[in-house]
């Protein structure tokens, strides 16, 4: 139900915001730090601080590039170590000021968490059980390593109500963001749940053409046309629908309506041989009435089950492999087709990959907008394709936005692709009016 282009994050801007401004005042304090600590010739420390710094100010970089999360994992990780560092070696307390740095780990670990509500991370959880150890541990004894070297009282003193100042008020904003952050999800389920019954949900097609670039399908990509916010990209509330129980409620209501489309499809001659791909998420196809909806969907709309073909992530695969064959197997032998999406980006294992009853595997975005200049994702995507082959499966390469990328695919062997270069997600009377017109690749 995600579009393939352009990735987007699971935060909202006033989340974004929120982040910059922390990050902001954690680059000063390191900047402040860092000039002090200079100019008493405290080198060891000021490297540190140095590092800090600059940590801030590439994690800014990244935040501004839209990718957030690898932003917030990087700079809490080397966050962490610095703080960890400080507290053992320079923060050492004495009768003149207490150690205060160790506050800072209960920022991480707050941080950290609400990170891991929005998006779980085994890498997110990890920093948060060290932060939340590490605070507790400087908390309640004075462990300092033996080559200690405590910074001078004439700094330490004023450093610890500065400190202080700093890291309270992050924990406050930490504690607004929570308030703000849950809020709005609660909000967002209650809007999800009107709009599905209001009709507030619309699918988006885009094309899927073949090594001609002639159309011979399209992906489903679902909408919220929102009474206030407008239209509304699926990364902005999926996540939360998943979270929450709805992806069953929501996914379902896109399959039906797929299965609308299809059966005007297959009415006429000029479209009856288009395939249509829906995104079902893990907890959908899980659930034990799924198999049951499909068919049902399909029967009352009177369409070709081979037209539908269901796109799965590898995510599905985590949780009983063999429930998830024998669901695979059951939709196959009623001629509904199973592609494998964002191929190489989760839990990929040629074990299962061999067993299950796959007809397409599709390369994630990710790998094919840099195939051309990363040599990692060039022999990536070139064994994807051959892997495919052997296996007598087809390969999608989604994303696709350059001619050059078109032709190195296409000449690696990949059969099918999707992408800006074909055409964007549109609705479906403005898919259905361009069919035939849309902008083929040049052979």
């Amino acid at each position: 139900m995600t579009d393939a282009g352009p990735s987007h994050q699971t935060f909202s801007a006033r989340l974004t915001l929120i982040y910059t401004i922390a990050n902001v005042a954690i680059v000063g304090l390191g900047l402040f730090w860092l000039v002090v600590l200079s100019v008493i010739q405290w080198w060891s420390l000021a490297l540190a601080e140095g590092i800090m710094t600059i940590s801030g100010l590439l994690t800014l970089v990244l935040i501004r590039r839209g990718q957030l999360s690898r932003a917030l994992i990087s700079s809490q990780i080397t966050f962490y170590g610095i703080v960890l560092l400080i507290c053992m070696v320079y923060d050492v307390p004495n009768a003149a000021a207490p150690r205060v740095t160790h506050l800072f780990f209960l920022c991480l670990a707050l941080v950290g968490y609400i990170n891991l509500v929005r998006e779980r991370s085994r890498l997110q959880l990890i920093v948060i059980v060290l932060a939340t150890l590490s605070f507790v541990v400087f908390a309640s004894s004075e462990i300092v390593l033996p080559f200690a070297t405590p910074l001078p009282d004439a700094v330490r003193v004023p450093g610890s109500w500065l400190n202080t100042m700093v890291a309270v008020a992050l924990l406050g904003g930490c504690v607004y963001l929570m308030q703000v952050e849950f809020a709005r999800a609660s909000t967002l389920v209650r809007e999800m749940q009107a709009a599905v019954f209001n009709n507030q949900f619309e699918l988006f097609y885009q094309p899927q053409v073949d090594s001609n670039g002639t159309i011979m399908g399209a992906e489903a990509l679902l909408r919220w046309n929102h009474p206030k916010r407008g239209l509304v990209p699926p990364d902005e509330f999926l996540p939360s629908a998943e979270q929450n129980g709805m992806m069953t409620l929501i996914g379902n209501w896109v399959l039906q309506q797929a299965c609308q489309t299809l059966s005007v499809w297959q009415q006429n001659p000029a479209t009856s041989h288009l395939r249509l791909a829906v995104n079902v998420s893990a907890s959908q196809f899980l659930d034990e009435q799924f198999e049951q909806f499909v068919l049902d969907a399909c029967d009352r709309n009177h369409i070709d089950r081979a037209g539908l073909k269901l796109e799965l992530t590898e995510s599905v695969m985590v949780a009983n492999i063999e429930l998830v064959i024998a669901k695979m197997t059951s939709l196959r032998a009623q001629s509904i087709g199973t592609a494998l999406d964002d191929f190489g980006t989760g839990y990929s294992s040629l074990g299962y990959l061999k067993r299950l009853p796959i007809e397409q595997l599709k390369i994630d975005r990710s790998f094919v907008q840099d195939v051309l200049e990363n040599e990692r994702s060039t022999a990536l995507a070139r064994n994807v394709i051959h892997l495919g082959s052997d296996l007598g499966m087809a390969v999608l390469a989604e994303g696709v936005e350059t001619q050059q990328q078109f032709e190195f695919l296409r000449e690696n062997g990949c059969t099918h692709f999707q992408g800006y270069l074909f055409g964007r997600p549109v609705p479906l009377d403005q898919f259905t009016a361009t069919l035939g017109a849309a902008p083929a690749a040049r052979s």
